[in-house]
Formats: structure tokens, C-alpha cells, sequence
């Protein structure tokens, strides 16, 4: 049975000018993940999120759940697509993934974090345009948020 990533890319546009704290400076679904064609490569599940690891990969981000914080529009993304069947569900940041180590390889040492999942991947266009987004709103406040079936 495959496995397939759904999910959104979130951000905060107000808490970089009014701050973290602000009433106003909530998260909001920017993309859905579908719109970026992503793909399901199995390797990329395994080093970004730990899912299906079957590679030996050191994920940058594991079981993490749902932001509680998370926006209306992801939430009502994840109900609408079935939370009961979802599993792997994670998040990470802009500023976690700028800071990750794109040389590291799965525990063979032949496949590579950036080979699998970087800019030259079906990844590359979640990567601008959470770049895009970081660049507008602040790094720390912009976030992928990820499940899978």
C-alpha cells in the first residue's frame, strides 16, 4: 500500500511587525502541499519527517502532532481529508529547515538529505515558497505542516 503526504504551509505575517504575543498574530494556511506536487518518494518521507524509514535516515522532524496553534484553514484541511486515517503527522519550520544539514546520508551513506529532498527534487517548489514566505514574514514564522495516509 503506498503512502502519500497531504498538508499546507502556514505562516504568521503579523508577528514580525507586532510580535509573537500580538491578538493578531495568528497563523494562516498559505498553500495546500497537493498545489506543489510533491510527489511520494519514499526516501524524501524517510529524511524530512521519518516516515517509511526504512532508510536509516535521522529525520529533521518527527511526530510532532499538529501545531496547537495551528491555523482554521489547516485544521479544516486535515478534518476534511480524514484525521482518523492520518499518521506521521509533524511539522517544521522555515528556520529549522535553513538550519538543517543538507549533506547528511541515510546510515548506508549513499543517499544524501539534498539528492532526495532538495533543491533539484519534486521538494524544491515547497522550499521557495517557504523561502518566499521567510523572506516577507520572518524564518521563524513560517512553518510546513505535514501527515500522511
Amino acid at each position: 500500500m503506498s503512502t502519500d503526504a497531504s498538508g499546507m504551509i502556514e505562516c504568521r505575517p503579523l508577528a514580525r511587525i507586532w510580535g509573537e504575543d500580538d491578538e493578531d498574530a495568528v497563523w494562516h494556511a498559505a498553500i495546500d502541499l497537493f498545489l506543489l506536487n510533491t510527489a511520494n518518494a519514499y526516501d524524501a518521507f524517510a529524511c524530512l519527517f521519518g516516515v517509511r524509514n526504512s532508510f536509516g535516515f535521522r529525520p529533521l522532524t518527527e511526530g510532532r502532532g499538529l501545531p496547537v496553534d495551528a491555523s482554521d484553514g489547516l485544521w479544516d484541511a486535515f478534518n476534511t481529508w480524514g484525521a482518523q486515517h492520518a499518521h506521521g503527522t509533524t511539522w517544521i519550520s522555515w528556520a529549522e529547515l535553513a538550519a538543517a544539514n543538507w549533506d547528511e546520508t541515510d546510515r548506508s551513506g549513499t543517499l544524501g538529505r539534498s539528492t532526495v529532498a532538495g533543491a533539484g527534487t519534486h521538494w524544491a517548489p515547497v522550499w521557495d515558497v517557504m523561502r518566499t514566505l521567510a523572506e516577507l514574514h520572518g524564518p521563524e514564522h513560517v512553518r510546513l505542516v505535514v501527515w500522511f495516509d
